[in-house]
């Protein structure tokens, strides 16, 4: 099939995420990928790209990598899928074990029994695990002696998914205020991103806390790092200290690892760099290495054991592919290459190299602001107008005629690869980025 045959047919027939569909269909040429192998995507017209945001932030080993590829084939040879419900298989098992053994604070001595990480929820991208933490917390409290904890803390610019449970807890109003009826009441509270700092979020956390204490069911954040809000990073001290002030009125801390997990900021958990362990933990995109859609949800077994009783006590939520048994042997196979291929290790040595690039931009440039790293995401802005504005655009056709696959975040450029990238494919991709804002800044923005 011809390029543009595709083209036609995608633009008469497919509906785009997070896309105003009449410009696209007037005058995007996108992408059409017809391959893709470590940090590079290759499309029709025989142009290699790098692949700069993993694909959204999921393939953390690069695109096909063998063994994950090979554990797939061999996992579909015995058997697809089946469902959950009654029944269990290896691979989903033995992934329960081996990210109970994985969480925060699974090597803490003398943590109590009923503050570890010991049980895992699966079901299949980062929207739902996100959903399965809030109707667990809600459930918990409802059937445990305090129905009154309905409401959520969350962060101003916060990004959890796009059900509608994800959403309510969100915090970029585009992606929300539309929805607002649909939505449940939480409560906002400044991002501890801000320039004021993160203790003014903190103090309002704390009073709301206080102030509520029969109310909230949990805090909900994104450890250290809020992605879609624009790469936006906070101090571990922040975490910390929502952690003891959740525990001063006995409710859930939720960390939404979904971006943030198995390696993206350095440590295999964000919640590692504040040595936090959290009641519900969600993970999805890393998990399965950009292969399959897969998620889980990792609660406490206080939380597990809120949940015991007569069938009116349990947890009435789930979905056909919960506990897939190909993401499942995939998502085993990716924690294998990590330990193999010493993907931490591999981050530690490449994030100072993030950093000093972005700040070198930061301070070369003219009209680009606010350089931020950590680990191996490293982001700039270019203006204040937030998700919509269009500074960022102008810096994706640039890169986009450098080989450059780089989507930005309205006005922020950044970079998130996989967490392998080759250093002579990082060096280009910084240089990439670094030739395309100075392209942009040159034409006047």
């Amino acid at each position: 099939m011809q390029r543009s045959e595709v083209v036609a047919l995608d633009k008469r027939h497919v509906w785009h995420p997070y896309t105003p569909m009449d410009e696209y269909i007037a005058r995007t040429d996108p992408l059409v990928v017809v391959g893709a192998e470590g940090p590079y995507l290759f499309d029709a017209d025989g142009t290699r790209y790098l692949d700069a945001n993993g694909s959204w932030w999921v393939s953390t080993l690069g695109h096909r990598h063998p063994r994950l590829v090979r554990a797939l084939t061999e996992q579909a040879g015995a058997f697809p899928h089946t469902s959950l419900a009654g029944v269990t298989h290896a691979p989903a098992a033995r992934l329960a074990a081996e990210l109970v053994a994985l969480a925060p604070g699974a090597d803490r001595a003398g943590l109590p029994e009923a503050e570890r990480l010991s049980r895992v929820f699966y079901s299949d991208n980062g929207s739902t695990a996100v959903e399965v933490a809030i109707k667990m917390a809600a459930q918990y409290w409802a059937q445990n002696g305090r129905p009154a904890r309905t409401r959520f803390i969350t962060l101003s610019g916060a990004f959890h998914g796009e059900t509608i449970g994800a959403t309510s807890v969100g915090g970029v109003e585009v992606f929300r205020d539309v929805f607002g009826p649909l939505l449940f009441d939480v409560v906002h509270v400044p991002s501890p991103a801000e320039p004021a700092g993160w203790e003014r979020a903190l103090a309002q956390v704390e009073a709301t806390l206080r102030a509520h204490p029969d109310e909230i069911a949990a805090v909900i954040l994104e450890p250290l790092i809020q992605g879609a809000a624009g790469m936006h990073v906070y101090a571990p001290a922040f975490l910390r200290a929502v952690r003891e002030a959740t525990r001063a009125v006995d409710t859930f801390l939720i960390a939404d690892e979904v971006f943030t997990g198995l390696g993206r900021t350095g440590a295999r958990f964000a919640c590692d760099l504040a040595d936090v362990v959290p009641d519900l933990l969600c993970l999805a995109k890393a998990l399965s290495g950009g292969l399959m859609p897969f998620a889980a949800t990792l609660a406490t077994e206080r939380v597990f054991s809120g949940f015991a009783g007569g069938s009116e006590r349990a947890l009435y939520y789930g979905h056909s592919y919960c506990g897939n048994p190909l993401g499942a042997a995939v998502a085993r196979e990716v924690l294998a290459v990590y330990r193999d291929e010493d993907v931490l290790g591999q981050v530690a040595r490449k994030a100072p190299r993030v950093k000093a690039a972005f700040e070198r931009m930061a301070a070369d440039i003219p009209g680009v602001t606010r350089p931020r790293a950590l680990g191996l995401v490293g982001a700039v802005d270019l203006g204040g107008g937030g998700y919509l504005a269009r500074a960022g655009w102008r810096v994706y056709e640039a890169a986009r005629r450098r080989g450059l696959y780089l989507r930005p975040l309205g006005d922020t450029v950044y970079v998130a690869p996989a967490l392998n990238i080759p250093d002579a494919a990082l060096d280009e991709l910084l240089a990439g980025v670094e030739a395309s804002l100075r392209e942009v800044a040159h034409a006047g923005g």
